[in-house]
């Protein structure tokens, strides 16, 4: 199954729709362009939504990561909503999970932003 990205927004926050698997193989440059896409475009808030992501390895993790340093850079954020089991792992197995914080609910990651 090839990874897919759909961009929607809330105001002034891209969220990212990402389905399949985030691996160095298969989905990583797709949601890496999807990501500077959106910080070319200005927006400075992005909301990863991980709902149909069934894997993410290392190298996705490490993507993640540098997408999270660039936006706060930029004085932005970036941060996860439905993680799945497997990926909640991966994030508090490899520390990343202090860093990314991850939402149960799309209404309470929005909120988290501060941002309209």
């Amino acid at each position: 199954m090839n990874a897919t990205a759909k961009i929607r927004y809330s105001g002034s926050i891209a969220i990212i729709d990402l389905v399949g698997r985030i691996t160095l193989a298969d989905g990583l440059g797709m949601m890496r362009e999807a990501i500077q896409r959106e910080i070319q475009a200005g927006y400075k808030y992005v909301l990863l939504n991980l709902a149909g992501v069934s894997y993410v390895d290392s190298a996705g993790l490490g993507e993640m990561a540098s997408a999270y340093i660039k936006l706060t850079q930029l004085a932005g954020k970036m941060k996860l909503v439905h993680a799945q089991q497997k990926v909640q792992s991966m994030l508090k197995l490899t520390g990343l999970s202090t860093l990314l914080t991850t939402y149960g609910s799309e209404a309470e990651a929005l909120a988290s932003f501060g941002v309209k």
